[in-house]
């Protein structure tokens, strides 16, 4: 069916809603934000309006650009661990029967209904030295001794990705479970492995949908605040924790603005990415 265009102003009533509500939590914020990145800071905390690029200019500096960086590199790497986990693990609850998928989809909301506090801290315990999962290898013989695993960036990473892969399984199983599986069992036919007829039959079938969910996997994690704080040392901290450092214990808010800002337009950067990406495709 073809959609017709608007005639009358009437027309665009539906759209006032969530034109206002996208004004008022989005546009007006992050608008504020703006403006108060450009602000000048004094002394005691406080800061007047102005028109400064000092804080952007520290943004710029060698440390805070590492910090950018490594923050840039654990959100792509938690997004990869997730897809590489996710899609396999979800092409498989996909085949399995009606009962079990139901049951790991009750087990995968479960998880979502976990706090970041109580994935750091269980993960925290999980790879201590007291408690840990080291004393378990110690017990069937392959450790002599117990090992803390946390402060560390696997820490980080594992309890990341751990918390970000059931939203990857839940993006991923829709367009998993609509495949059509005569095509993978065309592929069988003549004369592909599983793994072959996965990789060169669902993989490029699901080809946006797998972008869709590493943007969506690395804007979550790019925006990760506590679990780099509970389970890494400070070279492990990312992006989110020193924003929140600048605001409230530094007492320096144009400075945070200013790097909030820069997440922001890298997040809306990567979903105009997407969509573009998504528009070639059916253009081509």
């Amino acid at each position: 069916m073809r959609r017709e265009a608007p005639q009358r102003l009437a027309d665009y009533g539906p759209l006032v809603f969530p034109a206002g509500m996208l004004i008022v939590f989005f546009v007006i914020p992050f608008a504020t934000m703006i403006a108060v990145s450009f602000f000048e800071r004094q002394q005691g905390g406080f800061y007047e309006p102005a028109f400064v690029l000092d804080n952007y200019g520290r943004f710029l500096s060698l440390f805070f650009g590492k910090v950018l960086g490594f923050s840039l590199f654990l959100a792509m790497a938690v997004a990869a661990a997730c897809v590489a986990i996710g899609v396999p693990f979800t092409y498989l609850l996909s085949c399995a029967s009606r009962r079990m998928q139901i049951w790991w989809l009750v087990v995968l909301l479960s998880i979502l209904s976990l706090s970041e506090v109580m994935i750091g801290f269980a993960w925290s315990t999980l790879l201590s030295r007291t408690a840990g999962l080291t004393n378990l290898l110690v017990m069937l013989g392959l450790m002599e001794g117990p090992q803390a695993l946390t402060p560390s960036f696997g820490a980080v990473m594992t309890a990341m990705t751990y918390q970000a892969l059931p939203y990857t399984v839940l993006v991923l199983y829709p367009a998993l479970v609509r495949l059509d599986p005569t095509l993978t069992e065309a592929a069988r036919t003549l004369g592909a492995s599983p793994v072959r007829a996965f990789f060169s039959v669902v993989v490029p079938a699901l080809r946006n949908t797998i972008l869709a969910t590493l943007i969506m996997v690395f804007i979550f994690a790019l925006g990760s605040y506590l679990l780099p704080q509970l389970l890494g040392r400070p070279q492990h901290w990312t992006l989110s924790v020193l924003i929140t450092d600048q605001a409230i214990y530094q007492s320096n808010m144009p400075f945070a603005a200013a790097m909030a800002v820069f997440l922001v337009l890298v997040s809306l950067a990567l979903v105009g990415l997407a969509f573009y990406a998504g528009r070639q495709k059916e253009v081509a």
